[in-house]
């Protein structure tokens, strides 16, 4: 929890919707000011900046594609000018589902190219600042497909397992400067992504019975940025009901 006189923004791409507008409501609620990514819904961004100044927090919205640099270095570059925030979730992604041997050559960059490139452009422009100022936490979004595989999501699970692996170093190598990293890996979250899948079939699969919620991945988030969270870093949370242990 953060106070008026500490105030402590944080950073979260993606989160005009799903999963990145929850993180960001939650950590409005737990006192940070809000620096909102989005790329182009721009009414869906205003409504979620709207929600988080309701709670008494501010909200700036940085509208940029994280798989553009140019983009990326004017828009947060500027920002980061001004302030360094306390916390970075990178949250962006985007799902091009689709059997291997049919996959091409675009839906397969495009899930890597916001994943992995987008994690290196804003990653690779903030950590810079909190290095100096010696403090920060990041948080990579990462998927339970990352760790065990999914058929049909041979670009998607190659992304996840690759943020995976990008953590853990990148934890190793900020660690001396009070810097820690992690990830949250979702399972079967109720968002746009999944309100296709057969839950039928699926749900038999998840010990605790249920599809998760966007609150779910939000709570765990806000607790690895918390002071309580201060010796946790180089880890992958699951938040996946148990269907990955």
């Amino acid at each position: 929890m953060t106070t008026k006189k500490e105030k402590k923004t944080a950073l979260v791409t993606g989160a005009s919707k799903g999963i990145g507008a929850a993180i960001a409501i939650d950590l409005a609620r737990a006192g940070f000011d809000i620096w909102l990514n989005y790329r182009s819904d721009h009414a869906a961004a205003q409504a979620v900046a709207k929600t988080i100044k309701e709670l008494g927090v501010s909200c700036t919205l940085l509208q940029f594609d994280v798989v553009n640099e140019d983009a990326v270095n004017k828009v947060l570059g500027e920002a980061l000018e001004e302030k360094t925030p306390f916390v970075l979730v990178n949250n962006a992604g985007i799902t091009r589902d689709n059997m291997l041997f049919w996959m091409e050559s675009r839906e397969w960059r495009d899930v890597l190219g916001v994943h992995l490139d987008g994690f290196f452009h804003v990653t690779r422009l903030a950590i810079g600042k909190m290095i100096r100022e010696r403090k920060g936490r990041i948080i990579n979004i990462v998927s339970t497909s990352g760790e065990t595989g999914m058929p049909g999501q041979t670009n998607y699970a190659a992304a996840k397992a690759g943020l995976i692996g990008a953590t853990k170093s990148l934890a190793r190598e900020v660690a001396g400067r009070n810097i820690l990293v992690n990830a949250v890996s979702p399972g079967f979250i109720e968002t746009e992504m999944t309100k296709e899948l057969p839950l039928d079939k699926i749900l038999p699969t998840i010990p605790l019975g249920r599809i998760g919620t966007v609150q779910d991945v939000a709570s765990v988030v806000t607790f690895l940025c918390s002071e309580e969270a201060g010796y946790i870093t180089g880890q992958v949370l699951g938040v996946n009901g148990g269907v990955y242990m």
